[in-house]
């Protein structure tokens, strides 16, 4: 299926009016009981925390959000899905990979219709939290 099959299949047009002004997303705070694991498989993976708050908060800049990690007491994050956009497709799997050499696991990058056609790199967490790396492809017809 060509992405005009696939947006006229799946996407409303025309689309609804937004019920808000919003400007975008400002990140995802994720709690964990594994905290100091967890904290540890993001610095190996994005660097150094941008923010670190007491000894419960540690936050990465990803574009204009952020992604938090919070100490939790109700184990880790399940039935959820952080979905990161990369700049380029090259970007994209570099992140997975560098996820994946971490601890965590993820499948082959593939091409997929989404919204739009993205490079999609899917990879877990190694404490079980799902993540997506998407990139826009060009859009052909």
């Amino acid at each position: 299926m060509d992405y005009d099959d696939y947006r006229e299949a799946f996407l409303v047009d025309p689309p609804p009016e937004p019920r808000f002004r919003l400007t975008g997303f400002a990140g995802v705070a994720l709690f964990y009981e594994d905290y100091e694991p967890v904290v540890d498989y993001f610095t190996d993976v994005f660097g150094p925390p941008a923010y670190v708050e007491g000894a419960s908060t540690r936050s990465w800049r990803i574009g204009p959000g952020w992604l938090t990690i919070l100490r939790g007491s109700d184990g880790n994050p399940r039935n959820v899905e952080v979905i990161i956009a990369a700049a380029t497709p090259a970007e994209a799997e570099r992140l997975q990979l560098a996820m994946i050499e971490a601890g965590g696991e993820g499948p082959e990058p593939t091409d997929q219709l989404m919204h739009a056609p993205v490079r999609y790199c899917p990879v877990r967490d190694p404490f079980g939290t799902d993540f997506l790396i998407i990139c826009d492809l060009p859009v052909t017809s």
